[in-house]
């Protein structure tokens, strides 16, 4: 519900709800996404994962590609998101 004077008063609290649930999968999908990169370079190294392994240096890439998950997902998110709002001028993007 707005405000009388047309501010949203939940606003943070939305901005919050959204950006929890969206670290959450940003971190595993980032995780698999990394870990198929991770396939991908060590098919292109000629590398072997040891047994029940998905490849070699996977837990390298999981991290990393799970933290980069964790940032640009909600980043993305709330970022399109807040542009919702605006009156567009332009037909398009």
């Amino acid at each position: 519900m707005a405000a009388p004077d047309g501010r949203d008063e939940f606003r943070f609290e939305r901005y919050l709800g959204v950006g929890c649930v969206t670290t959450i999968g940003g971190f595993f999908s980032g995780g698999m996404i990394a870990v198929l990169l991770a396939k991908i370079v060590g098919w292109a190294r000629g590398c072997q994962p040891p047994s029940g392994l998905p490849a070699c240096d996977w837990h390298i890439f999981m991290l990393t590609g799970a933290l980069i998950g964790m940032v640009t997902l909600p980043a993305g998110v709330i970022w399109k998101w807040r542009g919702k709002g605006k009156v567009d001028a332009e037909p398009g993007f």
